[in-house]
C-alpha cells in the first residue's frame, strides 16, 4: 500500500489524459505486458469517481506484480521485485576480464569464512541490504578501466544494485530488515577482508565475486 499512496501523484496526469480521451500516450508510456496494459486500458471506458477508483486499485496491482524479466524476492519479510537475469548477464559479459585484472587469488572478500553461508531467512533482508549498499558505496566507484566497454557494463549493473538498494532502503526503514548478532557478525567479517586489502584490488576482488552474491540471493529465492 505505500507505493500505492507514492502513485496518488501519477493518477492525476493519468486522469488528465484520460479524460482528454488520449488512451494511447498512457498504454505506451506503461512498460506492462499486454495483459496488464489491456486491463489499464478498460478504466478509460470509465468517468468521474470510477476512473479514479480504477486507477488507485490498478496501479497498487500493478506494483505488486514484476515487470517482464523480474522475480519476486522474499528477503524475509521484505519483497522486492528485481531481475538477477540481467545483472548476471551483464557480469557474465565481463567476468573473465574482471577476474584476470585480481592479482591475488588465494583471498575472497564474500566466501571466505563461509560468509553467506546458513544465514537464517530472518537475517536475510538485513544482510542484503548491507551488501548492496556495499556495492553501490565501495565497490563499483572503485572499479574503473581503460576498456569502454567494461566500464558500460559496470555502470549498468550498478544501476540496477542502485534500484534494488533502494527498495532495500524502504524496507529498512519500515523496520523489515533487522539485524541480528549472526548477520552482524558475518557482515563485520566481509568488511574486514574488503578492507585488507587496497581499494582498488578489493573493489576488483568484490566486483568478480558478484556471481558468488547472486547464487546466495537465487538459492535463496
Amino acid at each position: 500500500m505505500y507505493k500505492c499512496y507514492i502513485d496518488m501523484c501519477i493518477f492525476i496526469s493519468i486522469t488528465t489524459v484520460l479524460f482528454r480521451k488520449d488512451t494511447k500516450a498512457i498504454l505506451s508510456s506503461w512498460n506492462r505486458s499486454p495483459r496488464q496494459l489491456a486491463m489499464l486500458a478498460s478504466c478509460s471506458s470509465m468517468k468521474g469517481s470510477h476512473l479514479l477508483l480504477c486507477l488507485f486499485a490498478m496501479s497498487c496491482w500493478l506494483n505488486l506484480m514484476p515487470t517482464a524479466g523480474n522475480k519476486i524476492f522474499h528477503f524475509g519479510p521484505c519483497r522486492i521485485s528485481m531481475s538477477v537475469a540481467e545483472i548476471r548477464s551483464g557480469f557474465t559479459a565481463i567476468k573473465a576480464n574482471i577476474q584476470a585484472r585480481d592479482p591475488i587469488r588465494t583471498l575472497s572478500i564474500l566466501s571466505y569464512p563461509h560468509s553467506l553461508h546458513k544465514v537464517k531467512s530472518s537475517d536475510r533482508c538485513c544482510i542484503t541490504h548491507h551488501l548492496f549498499n556495499f556495492y553501490v558505496d565501495k565497490v563499483f566507484k572503485h572499479c574503473k578501466t581503460e576498456d569502454s566497454y567494461v566500464n558500460r557494463k559496470i555502470s549498468s549493473i550498478a544501476n540496477s544494485f542502485l534500484s534494488v538498494k533502494r527498495k532495500l532502503g524502504q524496507c529498512h526503514e519500515q523496520n523489515k530488515c533487522l539485524c541480528g548478532q549472526e548477520s552482524t557478525k558475518k557482515l563485520k567479517q566481509i568488511l574486514a577482508n574488503y578492507e585488507g586489502l587496497n581499494v582498488t584490488s578489493a573493489a576488483i576482488k568484490s566486483l568478480g565475486e558478484l556471481d558468488i552474491l547472486l547464487d546466495w540471493m537465487e538459492k535463496s529465492h
